[in-house]
């Protein structure tokens, strides 16, 4: 009992010390203005230079055969290049997954092999602590001629225990600095995530979309200097079954965030800022239907968002191209990125699979990945078939629109590769 009642007094005691460091670290905490959105990357672009015929383009970004290939992302660099990241591994959450990179020619159109670009153990070596797994990297090209690359790594638990990591390259993806965690929780730092692109305020700043798995799912706003710091995180909707916010500028202080539902039966859900990040409307659904996936979403030419995602009530079987007016009010399909050769998604007896599997990989590799076909197709039964039934998979888009106008989507296709697919305005207008 005196024990106890000693206890309690040292609780007691704690409490106002702990409210006096919160109290103090809030006072030391500089003030700080949120500026406008930069209209980077496209602040250079002249609709006058876009190619007036339609243009669309599409080839594996990834080359090796022999991994799980998941939550793409990809960044456009100067003189047209590209670089995509994804992870890679035996499967998700294994402890063999890293963080793999590749990078598109201009000039010659096609992309190079990929490589091995952040491992556990290099992530382990630099912030100190252990880690159990590594996943959803996001890479972006900043107005100030940097490359950023964030990723998730777990250290306790599951994806609920993550924390967020960044690195930078100050020579296009050449040399990077090494992993460093953002802080973005009190006591122990964890349970952000990222997925989506980050955006960028003209002051350099930079707001990256993060979400929240512990004890409900979560979106939020993380918002940094432009040397990467934590200045504050600001909660995007306060319901428990939304995540993955892609955060898209409209103008001067206004973006909208459209959201992946994780609830049953959803639609994809929306939120609107009109001050630069900092509070956000109340969360609302719109027309498409959200199986519980992620999307990716930009601002057309027009003034219109492309949408990618799948639009469907169940499954990951078909990715479309959509498009939305500002206000969300109205939905079109654009174009059908890639599908199912049957129209409800169902599987495929295991020959007839591997004949239409094989049809779209010719359509969808390009030049460089065609030689894979055959070795491909002996790998498929581990990848989409189960007891002799075997699926289409489209999922995890992200999408960006370049200086030169035109927009990039990566995704991952039937969990063997990561895709990607390039097109213009006038193929978008086309298709209308």
């Amino acid at each position: 009992m005196q024990r106890n009642s000693k206890f309690n007094r040292w609780r007691i005691l704690a409490i106002p010390a702990v409210l006096g460091v919160f109290f103090t670290a809030w006072l030391l905490h500089p003030a700080y203005q949120m500026s406008d959105f930069s209209p980077f990357p496209t602040q250079n672009f002249e609709p006058s230079f876009v190619q007036q015929e339609a243009d669309f383009q599409q080839g594996f970004a990834s080359s090796d055969l022999d991994e799980f290939v998941h939550s793409p992302s990809v960044a456009a660099l100067p003189a047209g290049d590209l670089m995509a990241v994804w992870f890679a591994g035996s499967r998700e959450g294994a402890a063999d997954v890293d963080i793999r990179a590749a990078r598109f020619d201009a000039v010659s159109g096609s992309w190079g092999e990929e490589r091995v670009l952040v491992t556990r153990e290099m992530t382990r070596r630099a912030v100190g602590k252990p880690i159990r797994k590594l996943g959803n990297p996001v890479i972006a090209y900043s107005p100030d001629d940097r490359l950023w690359l964030f990723y998730v790594s777990v250290s306790v638990g599951g994806w609920a225990g993550s924390a967020v990591n960044v690195m930078v390259s100050d020579d296009l993806g050449e040399n990077w600095s090494k992993p460093r965690q953002l802080v973005t929780t009190p006591f122990v730092n964890i349970s952000t995530l990222v997925r989506a692109a980050p955006v960028f305020h003209q002051d350099g700043s930079i707001g990256l979309p993060v979400y929240h798995e512990f004890l409900g799912k979560f979106p939020e706003y993380l918002y940094m200097d432009a040397r990467g710091r934590v200045v504050d995180k600001f909660r995007i909707a306060d319901g428990t079954n939304s995540l993955q916010p892609t955060v898209v500028p409209l103008g001067g202080k206004r973006a909208v965030a459209l959201l992946r539902d994780a609830s049953e039966v959803g639609h994809v859900l929306a939120t609107v800022t009109e001050d630069a990040g900092r509070t956000w409307k109340p969360e609302w659904a719109v027309a498409p239907w959200n199986p519980n996936a992620s999307l990716a979403a930009v601002r057309s030419g027009h003034g219109s968002l492309l949408v990618a995602q799948n639009n469907l009530i169940d499954g990951r079987f078909s990715l479309s191209l959509d498009e939305a007016t500002e206000n969300l009010t109205e939905w079109s399909q654009v174009a059908s990125l890639d599908a199912s050769p049957d129209p409800q998604g169902k599987p495929f007896p295991r020959f007839k699979y591997e004949e239409l599997i094989g049809e779209k990989f010719l359509s969808s590799s390009g030049v460089a990945r065609r030689g894979l076909l055959a070795e491909y197709l002996r790998e498929i039964d581990q990848r989409m078939c189960r007891d002799g039934m075997c699926d289409f998979q489209y999922e995890y888009p992200y999408m960006i629109r370049a200086t030169d106008g035109r927009y990039h989507v990566v995704y991952a296709w039937n969990n063997s590769f990561i895709k990607h697919v390039a097109f213009n305005d006038a193929w978008v207008e086309a298709q209308l």
